[in-house]
């Protein structure tokens, strides 16, 4: 978000993260994982996790990438950002992008989510989330909301929603109304910078930290993290823009594994979450 990689603060909130926030979440350096985030403190009752590649998939490098999600029939749905160049687009696994629409250059694309006749997709600052046709794409409605919007993931009954802080937001999936949220914390301390999420069946969330290579397992009903899933490593070696941070988790329906990757990544992995 924004238009200039401010690397100077980011480098300054590295030590001092409490009392420093990037000027903007989507154009700003990625930290280490080490030490980062709240997530980051070891903790007993906190599984452990690490990922293991199954598989890699091309992906396009030009992509912001902020929502990515698997849709009924196996195709992916990939929403993009950037002033001037958010949109969303449908593609396979292997590549192939078989339909696309853009935004208006007023927009800063970020999080999707597909809920029964409708996708959902969410815009920064401009507090416009909108309801888009699955079937042709288009933008068919608009709906207001307060404050940003990051990420996006539903079930069956509702659809979540991350606003940069810890919070995780309940909406309804017709109307897109605030229904509750919840404080998504662990060992009691709030987990700051919540981004992209992934509705999971067993009825947990997934969610990517910002500027970390760390993504939560959060119990939606209590926002209690019960496990920390450490990604470090897959960031490609070519990848040298420090926007390029970890940013697309998707759920494979009928599997135990995921779709990963990151904002203008040249792959995604598909990966399983095991013991660390």
């Amino acid at each position: 978000m924004g238009h200039v990689v401010h690397i100077l603060t980011a480098l300054i909130c590295s030590f001092s993260l409490a009392g420093c926030t990037p000027a903007a979440h989507e154009e700003t350096p990625a930290l280490s994982s080490s030490g980062s985030s709240s997530a980051s403190t070891t903790a007993s009752d906190v599984d452990q996790l690490t990922v293991e590649v199954v598989n890699t998939h091309p992906f396009d490098p030009e992509t912001f990438t902020q929502g990515l999600e698997v849709d009924e029939g196996g195709s992916l749905l990939v929403s993009h950002g950037t002033y001037g160049h958010s949109g969303l687009y449908r593609r396979t696994a292997d590549g192939a992008v078989t339909q696309s629409t853009a935004l208006g250059d007023e927009y800063f694309g970020e999080g999707l989510t597909r809920t029964g006749d409708a996708i959902w997709m969410l815009t920064w600052k401009e507090h416009t989330a909108f309801r888009i046709d699955p079937e042709t794409l288009e933008p068919q409605e608009t709906v207001g909301y307060a404050g940003e919007g990051w990420g996006l993931c539903s079930t069956e009954s509702a659809v979540y929603m991350t606003d940069g802080t810890a919070a995780l937001i309940e909406r309804d999936p017709q109307t897109f109304a605030e229904r509750g949220r919840v404080t998504v914390t662990r060992d009691g301390a709030p987990v700051q910078k919540l981004n992209e999420l992934s509705c999971a069946p067993d009825g947990a969330i997934y969610a990517n930290v910002f500027l970390t290579d760390e993504i939560v397992r959060i119990d939606p009903a209590t926002g209690t993290v019960t496990g920390l899933i450490d990604a470090s490593g897959l960031r490609p070696a070519d990848t040298t823009d420090p926007n390029a941070v970890l940013n697309g988790i998707a759920h494979i329906p009928g599997t135990d594994r995921f779709y990963l990757t990151g904002k203008m990544w040249p792959v995604m992995y598909e990966v399983r979450f095991v013991p660390a």
